[in-house]
C-alpha cells in the first residue's frame, strides 16, 4: 500500500485510490492531494480490502479493469463486508454491461479515460458529500438513541404514540390516564429529547427509524 500524506486540516477528507497503473496512480494522487484530500493509494484492490482503517468522510476511486479483481467485483465484495463507501469507477476500456453493472451496484459516477481533472474532482466531491451526510446521520441516530435511554418506560410509550401522531385524547384512551398526566408526560418527553414541537418529534423518529 502507498499512503500519501497531505496538509493537516480541521476536517480531513479521504480518497481511497485503487489503480494498477503506477504513472496514472501517481498523477491522480497529485491532483487530489493538491486540492487538499488525504490520499490512500493502492495498486491492487486486494491490498485495499486488507486495509483495516475505517476513515470518514471518504470516497473510493477505483479502476474497472485490474488484476485479481474488477471494479464491479470490488463493489460486490464491499457489499458483502457491509462497507458503504461511495465509489467512483474509472476505466479506459469497459463494456456497456460493465458500466451498467457498476451503476446498478451503486457507483456514483463512471469516468471513461481520458477524463478531465474537473470531472474527477466533481465526482470525488459528490462522493465526499454523500459520505458526510451518511456520517452525520449515524451521529444523529446515535445521539437520539442515547436520549431515548433517558426516558422512563411510560415516557417511551408516550413517545412511540406521539411519533404515530396520537393526540391528547388518544393518549388518554390508549394509556388510561388523565389529561393532566398526559400533558406532564408529553412535557417530560419533549424536554428530555430536546425537541420544540411534535412535528419535529415525528420527523426525527422517521429519519432515525
Amino acid at each position: 500500500m502507498f499512503t500519501v500524506a497531505t496538509k493537516a486540516n480541521n476536517s480531513p477528507k479521504h480518497v481511497f485510490l485503487i489503480e494498477d497503473h503506477e504513472e496514472l496512480r501517481d498523477d491522480l494522487t497529485r491532483i487530489l492531494q493538491f486540492v487538499g484530500y488525504v490520499v490512500h493509494a493502492f495498486p491492487d484492490p486486494v491490498l485495499f480490502l486488507g486495509y483495516d482503517k475505517h476513515l470518514a468522510p471518504a470516497v473510493i476511486v477505483s479502476d474497472m479493469r485490474m488484476p485479481h479483481m474488477s471494479g464491479v467485483e470490488l463493489q460486490e465484495r464491499l457489499k458483502e463486508l457491509g462497507r458503504t463507501i461511495p465509489m467512483v469507477i474509472i476505466s479506459g476500456e469497459s463494456t456497456d454491461q460493465q458500466i451498467i453493472a457498476a451503476l446498478k451496484n451503486g457507483a456514483i459516477d463512471f469516468l471513461l479515460k481520458p477524463f478531465s481533472r474537473e470531472s474527477l474532482l466533481a465526482a470525488v466531491a459528490k462522493g465526499i458529500e454523500i459520505d458526510s451526510s451518511a456520517m452525520q446521520n449515524v451521529i444523529r441516530v446515535s445521539e437520539f438513541n442515547e436520549k431515548l435511554q433517558m426516558l422512563s418506560p411510560r415516557e417511551r410509550q408516550v413517545f412511540q404514540l406521539l411519533s404515530q401522531g396520537f393526540g391528547n385524547k388518544e393518549l388518554m384512551e390508549s394509556l388510561n390516564i388523565s389529561l393532566p398526566t398526559v400533558k406532564q408526560y408529553k412535557s417530560e418527553v419533549m424536554y428530555k429529547l430536546r425537541l420544540r414541537s411534535l412535528a419535529e418529534l415525528i420527523a426525527l423518529h422517521k429519519s432515525c427509524a
